[in-house]
């Protein structure tokens, strides 16, 4: 379990640049060539956890848990198995949200600016490393309710996917509001499906104006 010890606006928060210049410097007891892991020790937040590869699926959930290279957790393995099951050649496990929580009731209730600005720095970083027209896994669930601000950093990385031509997807039955599955207890065989984010941000975030 990993219950935050505070709010991130009590961490210290490098830039997302310095945290990336060390993680892909060895010495941090996994093989950096292997993974990226930032930043490259276990903190109260996590920008990217990933294997290395040519051909790399990218997986959208809501907020980093407790994995770490080597050490995946049933959601991760499952997320790697989609991937290699769909023809890519590794993963990389992203976030709406930095925030370690294992459970999203104790993600913090006021939204990180800063947190979130370095959040998106890392995911252009990961677009720009992916290859022509990245694919991207929106794979949050129903959790992206528990947060308003949820719906914001989802349509934040719709508006920087556009610019690199991001190509999104969803696998498994959505819910009857939309909202795409999360990776866990999907088949091993689950195949991905095309996704109109735009559509789905357009929906979200109406229905946010409403409460």
């Amino acid at each position: 379990m990993h219950i935050p010890k505070g709010t991130t606006g009590q961490c210290d928060l490098p830039p997302f640049e310095e945290l990336l210049k060390e993680a892909r410097t060895p010495g941090h007891g996994y093989d950096c060539e292997k993974w990226l892991y930032v930043p490259a020790r276990y903190e109260e937040y996590r920008y990217i956890l990933a294997t290395t590869g040519q051909k790399p699926l990218i997986c959208i959930g809501v907020n980093p848990s407790t994995a770490a290279p080597g050490d995946l957790d049933n959601t991760l393995k499952s997320v790697e198995r989609i991937a290699l099951g769909n023809g890519f050649d590794s993963f990389v496990m992203f976030n709406l949200y930095a925030q370690r929580a294992t459970d999203p009731d104790s993600m913090e209730k006021e939204f990180n600016e800063y947190l979130h600005a370095q959040n998106m720095a890392a995911f252009t970083y990961i677009l720009q490393n992916a290859g022509e027209r990245p694919a991207v896994w929106a794979a949050w669930g129903t959790v992206i309710e528990k947060r308003a601000y949820l719906t914001r950093c989802a349509a934040d990385m719709y508006k920087i996917g556009q610019s690199f031509g991001a190509r999104w997807y969803t696998c498994g039955q959505r819910s009857k509001k939309g909202h795409p599955h999360h990776p866990l207890y999907l088949k091993k065989d689950a195949l991905l499906e095309e996704f109109d984010l735009a559509s789905y941000v357009e929906t979200i975030g109406m229905n946010e104006a409403k409460k």
